[in-house]
């Protein structure tokens, strides 16, 4: 394997191929996705790797003091062979990384193989491809954080560990002094805490970064602007507590600290900073000075990080590892956010070079990520989510000749509020059937809109001949496998979104279309079949260059104890409803996407998805759930050649055209709110034309199955953090 080391005596950094650590008991070995560069502590090793033995011996007293003492005890020419020994030999460097677990030691049972980890320590969460983990240095990463996002853990538990030794109060004011990589995930989790932050740093992009992360003032520590922003929060008292989360030979910072200080405030160090304190400031106030020891307690205690032995919650809450932990869920559930912080992220190959840049300035970075061997694959050859081919011989279809008649499986509240109120009573159908798991909820169904039989048996209604066509309006995990059924029965399907929820699932459906000759399938994206969405693109017209398309999906809330919540059995919302959108811009589009980008806000369902088609217009969907409540829930803008057509809702339409044009500037056509047709009556009117004509179904298959495949890649997309390959035949 490689790994990435330094000669302390030379300077010379490399990546070398070593050989792979062991799995011992009590440990887990870990192949690394990403690993994190500490832009502050790593780059002092390799600053201080090349100076002179006299500018090594300058910038490291404590070890000089260790000389002195082997000399008196062993001689200078032991001493001397032992200190070049040392000195002259490959050293490690990292100490935060995001894995997967590839073996498990003896007696480790809280992972498995192919769980992902976050690591910690400066002898095992190296820059490595593989490391041996001890049990306190690793934790579960929580479901939905991104690898690379997971990397930090170690430098947040060493923000974290900092501010606990701060003991920050709700509403109190806190001074960091230092905004490279530390202070500002300080500042980040000072304001989740409910404390109001100013910054301090000369550099004035870390400032900006700073106060959009959640600091009320930043500015140069030289500067007035510091101690105005104190003077205005405070009352002029001065901050609660500081936090030096600075490197460096000046004393400005504790300095500054005992000036900006309230009486008988707390100044704790993080960082690495020159700490002559003057005596007088800091006696006056009588400043609480304290230390925050690394990433919590258990540090530098072997029986805790080598031999696993933990201490007891009662006593101590926060260890390492809880700190660890504590900081992967904070991230996860949105409170902390990284991604601002990730400068460039770099291919572990290419490490020297990195820190190379680093280190003479060229790359300005509050953090650096190395991306490993699989994951580089990732990133330069893009993932692909297949879109199967229909290759069937296709049965020619069976004219209904009289009315069709409908079966119903499952009768949920979409199916009795947006369906079956346009189909009771309607010309030219009958509901034959209605199938659900629980009796009532089928009598219920029968004796509201007319069936003629309710029952709970799936299959005695797909064996009947009668059937004409099967509605799957069941929940999601279950759509794919019903549909696969009733195409196998014969049966024209209508199945509400999504048709399935994976690659497998979908190929499955392909896989009965072509044993059945049976491709008699249409999905329920309606939105396509709106009137109003119908006529706006008419009056577009057609194109005659690539489109840029805009759609927000104000999706809000769901209610607690929704089952659309259960993404374990029925995958993610944006999976059961996002073919909607997709859809919809393919058709206005008139073209199957060829890649699909998915990010997603950390802590919350809120995505955006952008698709690129083949003449290379592209589309982004913004689906939200953080929105107001009382904005529309859909808002879409199409601009293409001079023109713009706007759907406000399904409630009001508007197309604008270039004033050079002849004609009217602008078409402009409305409708009440509570007239809203999002298209599920046209949709249904055409499906059962189909049916009882024989004639083709409203989608074609191939643009369910590209829409279905599209929809997949989104999940996929958010798992590696690069855009996706819709792949196949079309």
């Amino acid at each position: 394997m490689k790994q990435v080391v330094q000669n302390y005596k030379s300077g010379e950094l490399a990546v070398l191929d070593v050989p792979v650590p062991g799995c011992k008991p009590g440990g887990v070995l870990v192949r690394t996705a990403y690993s994190l560069i500490s832009t502050g502590t790593e780059l002092m090793k390799v600053s201080e790797a090349g100076m002179s033995m006299l500018g090594k011996a300058r910038s490291r007293p404590d070890q000089v003091a260790k000389v002195v003492q082997s000399v008196a005890t062993n001689g200078v020419p032991a001493t001397y062979r032992k200190v070049m020994g040392k000195l002259d030999s490959y050293t490690p460097l990292g100490y935060s990384l995001c894995g997967v677990v590839e073996q498990v030691g003896a007696g480790i049972d809280d992972v498995k193989v192919g769980d992902l980890v976050a690591c910690a320590g400066n002898e095992h969460a190296l820059h490595a491809e593989l490391n041996w983990v001890p049990k306190n240095l690793y934790t579960p990463v929580p479901d939905g954080l991104a690898p690379r996002h997971a990397a930090f853990g170690t430098v947040g538990s060493i923000a974290l560990q900092g501010i606990r030794q701060g003991e920050p109060q709700l509403g109190e004011v806190a001074l960091v002094i230092g905004l490279g990589l530390i202070g500002q995930l300080v500042v980040q989790l000072l304001a989740a805490a409910g404390v109001r932050v100013v910054g301090a740093d000369p550099d004035p992009a870390r400032c900006e970064l700073a106060e959009r992360l959640g600091a009320e003032a930043c500015g140069d520590p030289g500067s007035a602007s510091v101690e105005t922003a104190v003077a205005e929060l405070t009352g002029g008292h001065g901050v609660d507590q500081v936090y030096l989360a600075a490197g460096g030979g000046s004393n400005q910072p504790v300095e500054l600290a005992a000036r900006l200080c309230r009486d008988r405030g707390r100044v704790v160090d993080i960082g690495k900073c020159r700490l002559d304190l003057p005596w007088n400031a800091y006696y006056e106030k009588e400043l609480d000075v304290r230390f925050s020891r690394s990433y919590g307690p258990g540090r530098y205690d072997p029986e805790y990080e080598l031999e696993g032995r933990d201490y007891p919650i009662g006593y101590v809450r926060w260890t390492e590892r809880r700190n660890l932990a504590c900081f992967l869920d904070l991230v996860a559930r949105g409170s902390v956010d990284v991604e601002p912080l990730v400068s460039h992220v770099a291919a572990f190959d290419d490490a020297v070079e990195t820190y190379r840049s680093l280190k003479d300035g060229e790359l300005k970075a509050v953090a650096v990520l190395f991306r490993y061997p699989e994951q580089a694959e990732e990133a330069t050859e893009a993932p692909a989510v297949a879109v199967p081919a229909v290759h069937a011989k296709r049965t020619p279809a069976r004219a209904a000749g009289r009315p069709v008649r409908v079966a119903f499986v499952g009768a949920g509240n979409y199916a009795t509020s947006m369906l079956l109120p346009h189909l009771a009573g309607r010309e030219g159908v009958e509901l034959s059937a209605v199938v659900t798991t629980t009796a009532l909820s089928a009598a219920n169904a029968q004796r509201k809109f007319g069936f003629a039989r309710a029952t709970t048996d799936l299959d005695a209604v797909l064996g009947d001949e009668s059937v004409d066509a099967v509605f799957v309006v069941t929940r999601h995990s279950s759509h794919a496998d019903l549909t696969r059924k009733a195409l196998l029965a014969g049966k024209s399907v209508f199945v509400e979104k999504p048709l399935a929820l994976s690659e497998d699932e979908l190929a499955g459906v392909l896989a009965t279309v072509e044993e059945s000759g049976n491709d008699r399938l249409q999905v329920g994206f309606n939105r396509r079949f709106a009137p109003l969405l119908h006529e706006a693109k008419q009056r577009f017209g057609a194109r005659t260059g690539p489109a840029n398309l805009r759609y927000l999906v104000n999706a809000g809330r769901l209610e607690h104890g929704s089952w659309y919540l259960r993404q374990g059995s029925e995958g993610s919302r944006f999976a059961g409803e996002g073919g909607h959108f997709i859809d919809t811009a393919s058709w206005l589009l008139d073209a199957d996407p060829v890649s699909v980008y998915a990010v997603a806000t950390p802590g919350n369902e809120d995505l955006q998805v952008v698709l690129r088609y083949p003449d290379g217009s592209t589309a982004t969907i913004s689906y939200v759930t953080t929105g107001a409540s009382g904005f529309p829930k859909e808002t879409l803008d199409l601009v293409a050649d001079g023109k713009v057509l706007r759907l406000d809702d399904f409630v009001r339409a508007s197309v604008y055209f270039e004033k050079s044009t002849a004609g009217p500037k602008r078409w402009v056509s409305s409708r009440l709110p509570k007239a809203r047709d999002k298209g599920q009556n046209a949709e249904l009117a055409a499906f059962f034309r189909a049916v009882r004509t024989g004639g083709p179904m409203p989608v074609p298959l191939e643009s369910l199955v590209a829409t279905t495949a599209a929809t997949l890649a989104v999940q996929a997309g958010l798992a590696v953090g690069v855009p996706v390959t819709l792949a196949g035949e079309r």
